[in-house]
């Protein structure tokens, strides 16, 4: 690398020119392949391996800090490394109260269930119900991930054998809640992998309609889905890089979708230069010195800004941010190199039956494109105005979200311990099935409870166990609410208000309720933070790409007025078409920083071709050249990355159903309107001044200036693409 640097700068850019094209070269494509190849069989094994960092602790989706965060991490000293969970079991009668058989069977079920309690712990009931329609049995379990589900599934087992007819069981509380959603994620990587790449499959297939094309770019997202996963073990084993289930669920579809539309921009720039180029390599070179900056500048803003969720609060959101950005840069890599590789080495036959022949014209010489760019020149202030008022009308139905899910809510099929929370929460005081816990300094546990007692909204107080030492002492506070209500997070801040005040206490809440009220005050700080530093690190990537200020600050706006946009219409679905009673409170934030994100991909392919087509041709017909040969690519790409992203919707969880849908939604919009219209009327309408302060600006000014007319709407691709270079156009690539 010394050496390297040493070198004159017209040698180093020549070195590193042949670098970025070395997967074309008629020799170096092999070395390429075998590099793969090789890479893919010996790390192939260690992908398997991600479930094995992946953290599912109590702490893993909640604020890093948080208050509840910290009672989770001082419950380990009471009983050493495990938390004790309760497992809630109810027997309920719906019209009926319950009958001596019923309380036989509870007894019965019991003297079973001890034999799965912690060490040191008593099965607790049958607690009646003051209805006389409910029993309810508590069972304390060791939370150790190695024995909770083995004993929630024996608990389950043995409540549902033999119950008396008309008797309802369900096996719910913390350690039921915490099973349920486990379950979810332990089929959700296999689920998503096996969707996704149906869906890109069927849809290369219906872009290509080629038997063999398709499968080139889904070989080389394999390659890059077993860095991924290779990577991402390494950084969360040897750097604690976070990795919960959700983010390693997600990783994968971004990884397909991202690198899908990669895929689909080198494959249409390499079409086009195999009709001005008679050796195929020299095809490959062309399109990845021509796509190449736009693919990692695309790439390099998507990671940036994923990685910007680092300053989030929630461990679940910095999972995901950082996460995403490494399976982002392991599909570019990919891309650039096992993809054109794979193209090269094959041969101009993988198109058929539409082989682009050497000296033929593309036969997109007039599409839609450039129907649309012809309409859009006749009338631009009118164009963007429209797409405008479009999108802010869908923005006006965001004014009406309600924020927040509860745990009956989060999920779109409700498994058994929700059917439990509910029966419980109508036969007994809503907070007994899981109450809050503070944790305390031994010798202020009496004022403590007394402080607490007089809290409105609490139902009682008792101690529940104290550490080896004695130094610390656990008191279980049941609310009259339910746990995840509005009401019961009220009674939290003014239990926390109470115990605070108390000297020498320390006292602190923690609780499935404290962690809702911790996430939801966390989720506005994120969104406070996240999102100014979002918008300037992209702002600076798209001002270094078109070296211009006015239009990246342009793309920019019409990207965020798009998240709006989206943010609107999905509310409609989740309220009217979806039923979902709120949108969860991580929804905002990632799906603002995925929007923005994946949303100025496709203006940066777009505007990164207008601005090579300006320096041709003048600032108007570089527009509509831009316009008309991105057109199909990127409509193509932003149908792919919406697919995967669909896919989402068809998942148990509200909140992933949530995101599928609103980055479905934003990149659709991104797509059609955003890219297709709004970008492309206002550049026509502002002129060569959207390139402002650059010289390519005043220069373009001036080419439009002499230039008549725009053409006639015919030809924009193969007049720009294949045209010479003049010297002007030499000097402002400088620019």
């Amino acid at each position: 690398m010394p050496a390297f640097s040493r070198l004159p700068a017209g040698r180093r850019r020549h070195a590193l020119r042949r670098l970025a094209t070395a997967p074309g070269g008629s020799r170096t494509k092999w070395l390429v392949l075998a590099v793969w190849l090789l890479l893919a069989l010996a790390l192939g094994p260690l992908a398997g391996k991600l479930g094995e960092v992946e953290d599912s602790g109590p702490n893993s989706f909640l604020p890093r800090g948080a208050e509840s965060a910290q009672v989770n991490t001082q419950l380990e000293k009471f009983r050493g490394k495990d938390e004790i969970m309760p497992a809630v079991v109810v027997y309920s009668r719906d019209d009926a109260r319950t009958t001596q058989a019923d309380v036989a069977k509870a007894r019965a079920d019991r003297a079973e269930f001890a034999a799965h309690a912690a060490k040191g712990e008593k099965i607790s009931g049958p607690v009646p119900a003051e209805d006389g329609k409910a029993l309810m049995v508590v069972a304390p379990l060791a939370s150790g991930e190695d024995g909770l589900g083995d004993a929630l599934e024996e608990i389950r087992t043995v409540a549902g054998a033999n119950a008396p007819p008309g008797l309802d069981v369900e096996v719910g509380g913390p350690a039921g809640s915490l099973i349920d959603s486990v379950k979810v994620f332990d089929t959700l990587d296999s689920t998503l992998m096996l969707a996704t790449g149906a869906v890109v499959t069927l849809l290369l297939l219906i872009t290509y309609r080629s038997p063999l094309l398709w499968l080139f770019p889904v070989l080389s997202v394999g390659f890059a889905a077993v860095l991924t996963q290779v990577a991402t073990y390494a950084l969360a084993k040897y750097a604690s890089l976070p990795v919960d289930p959700q983010s390693s669920g997600i990783l994968m579809v971004l990884v397909f979708g991202v690198g899908t539309d990669y895929a689909l921009l080198l494959i249409a720039r390499y079409r086009e230069e195999l009709h001005r180029h008679e050796d195929r390599h020299e095809a490959m070179r062309v399109a990845l010195r021509r796509s190449g900056p736009a693919i990692v500048a695309s790439a390099g803003t998507i990671a940036i800004g994923l990685a910007c969720l680092a300053f989030a609060d929630i461990n679940s959101s910095r999972s995901l941010g950082l996460v995403g950005a490494v399976g982002v840069v392991c599909a570019l890599l990919a891309m650039i190199t096992a993809l054109p590789a794979l193209l090269v080495a094959t041969g101009r036959w993988v198109f058929w039956p539409f082989v682009p022949r050497y000296g033929t014209q593309p036969r997109t010489a007039r599409t839609v494109w450039s129907r649309i760019g012809g309409l859009l020149v006749r009338r631009p202030r009118w164009s963007w105005l429209m797409s405008v008022g479009m999108t802010a009308v869908l923005a006006l139905s965001a004014t009406g979200i309600t924020m927040g899910l509860t745990q009956e809510e989060m999920y779109q099929d409700k498994p058994e311990s929700v059917l439990a929370q509910e029966k419980l929460a109508a036969h007994y005081p809503s907070g007994s099935s899981d109450p809050a816990t503070i944790v305390v300094r031994t010798g202020a546990r009496d004022a403590t409870r007394k402080a607490a007692l007089g809290v409105a909204g609490v139902e009682s107080v008792r101690a529940e166990d104290r550490t080896p030492d004695a130094a610390l002492t656990s008191l279980s506070v049941v609310l009259q609410h339910a746990p995840d209500s509005e009401a019961a997070k009220d009674t939290i801040a003014g239990l926390r208000a109470a115990v605070h005040r108390i000297d020498g206490a320390d006292a602190l809440v923690g609780g499935t309720t404290a962690e809702s009220l911790d996430t939801a005050h966390a989720a506005g700080r994120d969104l406070r933070t996240v999102i100014p530093i979002v918008l300037g690190v992209v702002l600076l990537v798209l001002v270094w790409l078109l070296r211009s200020l006015l239009a990246p600050v342009l793309l920019l706006a019409t990207v965020v007025l798009s998240f709006f946009g989206a943010l609107g219409a999905s509310n409609l679905l989740f309220t009217h078409l979806l039923g979902f009673a709120g949108i969860d409170h991580s929804i905002p934030l990632m799906g603002f920083v995925f929007l923005v994100a994946l949303g100025i991909d496709y203006n940066i392919f777009l505007m990164t071709r207008v601005r090579e087509e300006t320096l041709r041709q003048g600032h108007t017909k570089g527009v509509l050249t831009g316009l008309t040969s991105t057109g199909g690519v990127i409509t193509s790409a932003g149908i792919v990355l919406a697919a995967t992203f669909a896919v989402f919707a068809t998942m148990p969880l509200v909140t992933m159903a949530q995101m599928g849908v609103l980055v479905g939604i934003g990149v659709l919009l991104d797509t059609f309107l955003v890219r297709t219209v709004l970008v492309p009327s206002l550049a026509l309408d502002i002129g060569a001044r959207i390139w402002w302060p650059s010289r390519l600006g005043r220069a373009a000014a001036t080419r439009d200036d002499g230039e008549s007319g725009v053409g006639d709407g015919d030809g924009y691709e193969g007049a720009g693409a294949g045209a010479p270079r003049t010297g002007e156009a030499r000097k402002l690539q400088k620019v």
